[in-house]
């Protein structure tokens, strides 16, 4: 929760200050506090803040949200997400023929491999998921993630954090501003996937595919725009507060706005220098996985992002049992919100659920708000004293 630097040479004060993992930093003093500036622990020894704008975040939400209300939970922790959900049957009649040399033949069945550490690898277990269009046919399969799965992402999800969250924020929106770009050009493409998914008009989709790229735009500005601030405390020097990023953050998408609600739930967290394990929409995950390319055309190290396909609550258990994950979002049921909560507190494990209540992604307030940032860092507080004598 907190440490203290002594030292007369100023430059190592503010480097060893910012390596150091604990909510509030001390130099050549200690324990000194203010309601002005929020104290708190980092990883094991707690998550939130007394004191300080952030302590006030504890006690709110967004005006334009309801708390929700979900009643008694009835459910078996033990047992959740233990098994996958049946995957949807296949008839003979799915196949998809096309025309090669004037004779129709069979198209070769593509399964969409699991991303992380930058590559396309091939699920832990022999199995696959189908995705089925609301005729019937089958778009396309996924892999069936399990727990070995996890923990590959994890690890690389952690060797990638330290030189994301010290590169410069410029940097990181550049990244951002590209995906973007780079989007924009299979804009056809994506929204045409996700017609082909989900049946929803094509104009609609490609409204989706426009929202996505707006936000990209959107939180790549926020690359270099939310790093702190100075605190006016008592004390005779400056109180600097420093958003910092708050490590590897789990994430389980919602069904609904496939891409959409991915790319609102990926992009703060990384922009902010988070790396992240993220579950697509279980329904309709293609859209996800269809971002490889841009991801790799994109100049965004292996790592960064992880995606991994499957069953949501089922991936989202072994998510939120690992020890090593800092932080677990999940938009899903009032079960598995259950879980996360009740789970996490093995290792003080941050998390923000929906109990089932469901969002508007593509309305700015909800699906772009301050709250994406607040999930997405932790505050430290550098405590400067200035002076040959101290004063306060």
């Amino acid at each position: 929760m907190g440490a203290s630097v002594w030292t007369e040479n100023v430059s190592l004060a503010l480097e060893a200050s910012l390596s150091i993992k604990a909510g509030s930093v001390w130099v050549n003093c200690h324990n000194i506090f203010d309601a002005a500036a929020g104290f708190g622990g980092y990883r094991q020894s707690g998550y939130g803040r007394d004191g300080g704008k952030e302590g006030l975040f504890e006690y709110t939400r967004p005006s334009w949200e309801q708390r929700a209300r979900p009643g008694k939970v009835e459910m078996d922790i033990k047992t959740f997400g233990g098994t996958v959900q049946q995957r949807p049957t296949i008839s003979n009649n799915q196949q998809i023929d096309i025309p090669v040399n004037g004779m129709s033949v069979p198209s070769i069945d593509r399964t969409y491999k699991m991303y992380y550490g930058g590559a396309q690898k091939r699920p832990d277990a022999p199995y696959s998921r189908a995705v089925v269009s609301p005729d019937g046919k089958v778009i396309g399969h996924v892999g069936e993630g399990n727990r070995k799965d996890v923990r590959n992402a994890v690890e690389v999800a952690h060797a990638a954090a330290p030189g994301w969250g010290k590169r410069a924020a410029h940097n990181r929106a550049q990244i951002t501003y590209y995906m973007a770009e780079n989007l924009e050009l299979r804009r056809e493409e994506m929204a045409t996937r996700i017609n082909q998914m989900t049946g929803r008009k094509l104009e609609d989709c490609r409204a989706e595919i426009d929202l996505s790229i707006q936000r990209l735009f959107h939180w790549g500005a926020y690359c270099d725009k939310y790093g702190g601030g100075i605190q006016e405390t008592t004390l005779y020097g400056a109180t600097v507060k420093i958003h910092e990023p708050v490590g590897v953050i789990g994430i389980a998408c919602p069904d609904d706005y496939p891409l959409l609600g991915f790319v609102s739930l990926f992009a703060p967290a990384v922009i902010r220098g988070n790396t992240i394990v993220i579950v697509p929409s279980q329904k309709y995950p293609i859209s996800a996985l269809d971002l490889y390319q841009v991801f790799d055309t994109s100049d965004l190290p292996g790592g960064i992002v992880n995606i991994l396909t499957g069953d949501r609550d089922h991936l989202t258990k072994y998510l939120t049992e690992h020890q090593d994950i800092q932080s677990m979002w999940y938009f899903g049921s009032a079960q598995g919100s259950k879980f996360v909560e009740y789970m996490s507190a093995e290792n003080v494990k941050r998390t923000w659920v929906n109990y089932g209540v469901d969002r508007d992604w593509t309305d700015p307030e909800q699906g772009q708000g301050e709250e994406f940032l607040y999930h997405s860092v932790q505050c430290k507080n550098i405590w400067i004293p200035m002076g040959d004598i101290y004063a306060n």
